[in-house]
C-alpha cells in the first residue's frame, strides 16, 4: 500500500467523523471471518478511525489457525504466535449499526505490516477474482440466503445451559409462527432497512424455531459483506428481544439444520448470461460453461462451503440440502438449482442456486471458490449433463449411476480429500491458504473424532 493511498484513506475517514458523531457513534467494529467461519473482530473509538484507515489495526495472524472451539491448529502456515497483521477498514462499506446503538461497522482487509495483502485474507482473494472476471468483460451478481433458529435464552432451573428450546411453536411456514415473531421481525426488517440492506423476503422456515431472510443480489464482495452484516444484525436484534440465535448447520441431531444457499448470475454488460441463450433453460454458452464449472468442482468446494463435521449431518438425501452432484430446473433436491424467474423478468432474474452449503462457511472464501470453479468452466468450455427433474435420493444406486448422478462427499474428510485433489481450487487459493483450509478442517475432524451426532450438534450449536 503506497503512502498516498494511506493518506487518502485517512482523509476519507476524517471526512466522515462529524456525521458519525452526529449519529451517536462512539466506536467502530472491524470484523473479519476466520477459516472456521467464525466472525472475529477488533474495534476502535471513533476518534481513532482515521489512524485505523491510514495504518490499520494490529492483529495476530494466529487466527487463521483457529478452530470452532477456539483451540488452535499449529499448521504449516497458520497458528503461530509470531508476526502481526494490519486490519484496514473498508470505508465504502462503513455502516451505522441500527441494532447496536453507538456503534458503526466496517469490514476489513488484512495486510502485512509492509502494506501487502495478507496471503490468507479471504476478502482480498475474492476482490482479486472479481477483478479477473472484469478483465474479461464479465461481472457477477451474488446473494446469500440466511437461515437461523431462535431459542429461548432463559431456561428452567437445572436445564442444560447449552440446550436448544425453540422460541416458536407454530407450524412450519405458518402465519401462526409469523405472528409469534411479529414484533421481532418488524424490528429486524427496520434495522436492516436503516443499514441500507435490500431485503427481498422474510418468512418462517421448516425447522423448529427457524426463520429465513433473503437479500438482494450484489457484486460478490458486497454480497459477502452483506451476509456478515445481516447475521450480526440478527444477533443484535435477537438479544434485544431476549432470544438466543444459532446459524449452525445442525442445531439438533434429528433436525433439518440451517443452510447457506448461494445465488449467482454471470453478466456481460447488461446481458444476463443465465438467460436468452440457445442452451437448456435458455442458458447462453458462457452461462452453461460457468454453471458446469460449479457442478464439476462441487466435491472440493464442500471443504469450503460445508466446512464443519456438523455440515455432513445436514447434507443428507431428501432434506432439500443438495446431497447429489446434479442440476435441474427448480429442483430443490439438486445441488445446483436453476432459477429462471417469472416469465417476463427472466433476463434480470435468472440465476443458479447452489444448495449444498451452510452457514458455517466463511462467505468470502466460499464465493472465491465458486468464482474459481466457474472460471475453470469458462476456460475449458465445460458443458452440463442432462438436467435432473426428480429427487435423486428416490433413485437406486444403479439408476443414479446410469444417469451420471454422483453422490457428494458424505463426510468432511471426503470433502477435504476432494479439495486437495482439485488443482483449480488449490491453485486459485494458493499454497498457504489451501494448506491452512485443509489443516483447519482436519483439526475439526480430530476434535470430534468418536463424538456422537448429539455431541457434535451440542458443541457447535451456539458457535455459529
Amino acid at each position: 500500500m503506497e503512502l498516498h493511498e494511506r493518506d487518502e484513506r485517512r482523509a476519507a475517514a476524517e471526512a466522515r467523523l462529524g456525521g458519525l458523531a452526529e449519529a451517536g457513534v462512539v466506536g467502530v467494529v472491524l470484523p473479519w471471518v476466520d477459516t472456521s467461519g467464525i466472525t472475529r473482530m477488533k474495534s476502535v473509538p471513533l476518534a481513532r478511525l482515521p489512524a485505523a484507515a491510514q495504518w490499520g489495526v494490529g492483529m495476530s495472524p494466529v487466527f487463521d489457525g483457529f478452530l470452532v472451539d477456539d483451540s488452535i491448529v499449529a499448521g504449516s502456515y497458520a497458528g503461530s504466535a509470531i508476526g502481526d497483521l494490519r486490519l484496514h477498514p473498508d470505508l465504502e462499506r462503513l455502516t451505522v449499526l441500527a441494532g447496536q446503538p453507538g456503534w458503526a461497522w466496517a469490514p476489513v482487509d488484512r495486510y502485512t505490516q509492509d502494506g501487502v495483502p495478507h496471503v490468507q485474507c479471504s476478502r482480498s482473494l475474492l476482490r482479486r477474482l472479481v477483478a479477473d472476471y472484469a478483465a474479461e468483460g464479465l461481472t457477477l451478481k451474488a446473494a446469500y440466503e440466511i437461515e437461523w433458529v431462535i431459542g429461548e435464552a432463559v431456561l428452567p432451573p437445572g436445564a442444560d445451559p447449552d440446550a436448544f428450546v425453540p422460541a416458536l411453536a407454530g407450524p412450519a411456514y405458518s402465519m401462526t409462527r409469523h405472528i409469534e415473531v411479529s414484533d421481532y421481525a418488524r424490528d429486524l426488517l427496520q434495522a436492516l432497512a436503516d443499514q441500507g440492506v435490500a431485503v427481498d423476503q422474510f418468512h418462517p422456515e421448516y425447522a423448529a424455531g427457524q426463520l429465513e431472510v433473503s437479500v438482494g443480489a450484489e457484486d460478490p464482495v458486497a454480497a459477502a459483506d452483506t451476509a456478515l452484516l445481516v447475521r450480526s444484525t440478527i444477533r443484535a436484534v435477537s438479544l434485544e428481544h431476549g432470544l438466543r440465535v444459532s446459524f449452525s448447520p445442525k442445531v439438533t441431531a434429528d433436525g433439518v439444520g440451517n443452510g447457506g444457499h448461494v445465488h449467482l448470475s454471470l453478466w456481460r454488460g447488461d446481458e444476463n448470461l443465465m438467460s436468452g441463450g440457445p442452451g437448456t433453460f435458455g442458458l447462453t454458452r458462457d452461462g452453461e460453461a460457468f454453471t458446469a464449472g460449479l457442478l464439476q468442482h462441487l466435491p472440493g468446494l464442500l471443504a469450503v462451503g460445508a466446512p464443519s463435521v456438523a455440515s455432513y449431518l445436514r447434507l443428507v438425501p431428501s432434506h432439500w440440502a443438495g446431497a447429489f452432484a446434479a442440476w435441474g430446473l427448480e429442483n430443490r433436491e439438486a445441488a445446483v438449482r436453476f432459477v429462471t424467474g417469472p416469465s417476463g423478468a427472466r433476463q434480470s432474474a435468472a440465476n443458479v442456486e447452489v444448495k449444498s452449503f451452510d452457514a458455517a462457511a466463511n462467505p468470502y472464501l466460499l464465493l472465491s471458490g465458486l468464482l474459481a470453479a466457474g472460471r475453470a468452466g469458462l476456460r475449458s468450455g465445460a458443458t452440463l449433463p442432462d438436467p435432473v427433474g426428480i429427487d435423486p435420493g428416490t433413485l437406486s444406486e444403479e439408476e443414479r449411476r446410469e444417469a451420471g448422478i454422483a453422490p457428494l462427499p458424505a463426510s468432511l474428510e471426503e470433502a477435504v480429500r476432494a479439495f486437495e485433489s482439485d488443482a483449480e481450487l488449490t491453485g486459485c487459493f494458493g499454497v498457504e491458504l489451501a494448506t491452512t483450509i485443509a489443516e483447519v478442517r482436519r483439526g475439526e475432524i480430530a476434535l470430534f473424532d468418536g463424538v456422537c451426532p448429539e455431541g457434535v450438534t451440542k458443541a457447535v450449536r451456539w458457535r455459529h
